[in-house]
């Protein structure tokens, strides 16, 4: 009897639902509309319903567990890509550093001279040197040891081309195709750290530039606190001297430095403590005096002082005459048959130093 009514029941059901879908079927379906209540008022349109819309989003809320494990990551796991803030130390059209971003907006022309600092240098207490400021063109060259700007910025490039076109035509279709960035008035502008591009050159020291820029990243991470849920976030900013020069090998290793590397650039860190080594000595020195006093530190050969000088002070008569990429180049220009000289072997496999001189006085001071 049951079983009778259960089947009953569920034909009626059956026989419901057909008349209902033969009935949607034959009537157009309506637009539904969003329930609202009695206090609700219609969402206004165009760029005011946006903001509308925007106003009435609920606020999302961090994990604070999520937040708490990211807190707690040590420095051996952080990297640019994992941590933006260490990103926002990239500056690519570099020169001066390892690390290159972008170049910054078209600067306002100054004073420039080729055997001179051309870049704006941080000093470790946050101010900012340019060889010709005001008060150094006010002064004679006898008061303040640096000789009169011979060129602007903005024409120090233009100007170092023609001369090397003038001295050898030759050079012309090469520096037509090959923009030079790094002594273009966008790349004089970018402001130099001198002891972190130093202490970035020492990283980089015969590893590869992804293994160099992971430590580096890691360097810097030993020197910034995490910060504070809730607080403002602080950019990551590079170690000053005094900080490392305070700091012993074994903690700065955990950066995944050798010893030795982590012996120089404490040692480094000390002289620029000291003031053996500063921003002002690097604005005021000329060409010769940079290489003296910085070959001086351990850890700092002549080669990685000429990159410094060139790509990152901007000083444009540096000619690495030990670089075998230069010997090479100007063997090639000379017209010599390298294929041979290469199996010579030799540190001047290519070219002697004394002939690289004689053969690019020429083209001074823009070498």
């Amino acid at each position: 009897m049951s079983s009778r009514r259960t089947l009953r029941s569920t034909a009626g059901a059956l026989s419901e639902s057909c008349q209902i879908q033969k009935s949607a079927a034959a009537t157009p379906a309506r637009a539904t509309r969003p329930r609202r209540n009695k206090h609700s008022f219609p969402e206004p349109e165009g760029e005011n319903g946006e903001a509308h819309r925007r106003l009435s989003a609920k606020p999302s809320t961090p994990n604070p567990k999520r937040a708490r494990l990211a807190s707690t990551k040590s420095p051996q796991n952080i990297s640019a890509e994992a941590h933006p803030r260490i990103g926002e130390l990239r500056t690519i059209y570099s020169t001066g550093d390892i690390d290159d971003a972008t170049p910054p907006p078209f600067p306002p022309d100054r004073p420039a001279e080729p055997h001179q600092t051309n870049a704006p240098l941080n000093t470790p207490g946050g101010s900012r040197l340019i060889t010709y400021s005001a008060e150094t063109l006010n002064c004679s060259p006898s008061k303040t040891g640096i000789p009169r700007p011979t060129t602007t910025t903005t024409q120090l490039l233009e100007q170092a081309c023609a001369h090397l076109i003038k001295a050898d035509p030759r050079l012309k279709p090469i520096v037509e195709k090959h923009h030079c960035h790094v002594f273009s008035p966008q790349g004089l502008a970018e402001v130099i750290d001198p002891f972190q591009s130093l202490s970035s050159g020492i990283i980089a020291q015969q590893v590869s530039g992804a293994a160099a820029k992971s430590i580096k990243n890691k360097f810097i991470s030993l020197f910034n606190e995490n910060n504070v849920e809730g607080e403002p976030q602080k950019p990551w900013a590079f170690p000053k001297p005094v900080q490392v020069a305070a700091c012993n090998t074994s903690f700065l290793r955990q950066a995944g430095l050798s010893e030795r590397k982590a012996e120089y650039i404490k040692g480094l860190a000390e002289q620029f403590a000291n003031g053996n080594l500063s921003a002002e000595m690097l604005i005021k020195a000329s060409d010769e005096e940079v290489l003296e006093k910085l070959i001086a530190v351990r850890g700092l050969g002549k080669w990685s002082v000429e990159m410094f000088a060139c790509f990152g002070l901007k000083r444009m008569d540096v000619f690495s005459t030990g670089d075998l990429g230069v010997q090479k180049g100007l063997a090639l220009f000379m017209g010599k048959d390298v294929k041979k000289l290469k199996a010579k072997g030799g540190k001047w496999k290519y070219m002697s130093e004394l002939d690289m001189l004689n053969n690019s006085a020429k083209f001074a001071p823009y070498r």
